[in-house]
């Protein structure tokens, strides 16, 4: 690898159903496609792993770890409310309200397996 990217496995259901959950909805792009069992998107310095129930990386995982964590994926935006309403208009639902602190705001989202997503506006 040339470049210097920080990955992140998520475990899915549906390797195709991820890829364009987080290409249409969240800009990432394609860098390796072998669904059903895997692939990988990018965003920025970020690698997604989506690994399928026949990755690998699935297999690897222990049998009794069935539900997706808490951990998530934290992406920046420059103003979330107009995230909000595009991702709502597009049919999706959070599972959050939206969160304000003294660093900025947030709220959650899933992706098709139950990943969550953080979209975060800083202060």
């Amino acid at each position: 690898m040339t470049e210097e990217l920080a990955s992140v496995r998520y475990l899915v259901d549906d390797v195709q159903a991820a890829v364009d959950f987080y290409t249409v909805h969240f800009g990432f792009t394609v860098r390796t496609d072998a669904a059903p069992a895997f692939a990988d998107v990018v965003r920025g310095p970020l690698r997604l792993l989506l690994s399928g129930p026949a990755s690998s990386g699935a297999r690897a995982t222990p049998a009794d770890s069935h539900a997706a964590g808490r951990n998530r994926i934290h992406l920046v935006v420059s103003d979330l409310d107009a995230e909000i309403s595009r991702l709502r208009d597009a049919g999706l639902s959070f599972v959050s309200e939206l969160v304000s602190g003294p660093g900025g705001r947030q709220i959650l989202l899933t992706d098709p397996a139950g990943n969550l997503v953080e979209l975060f506006q800083p202060a």
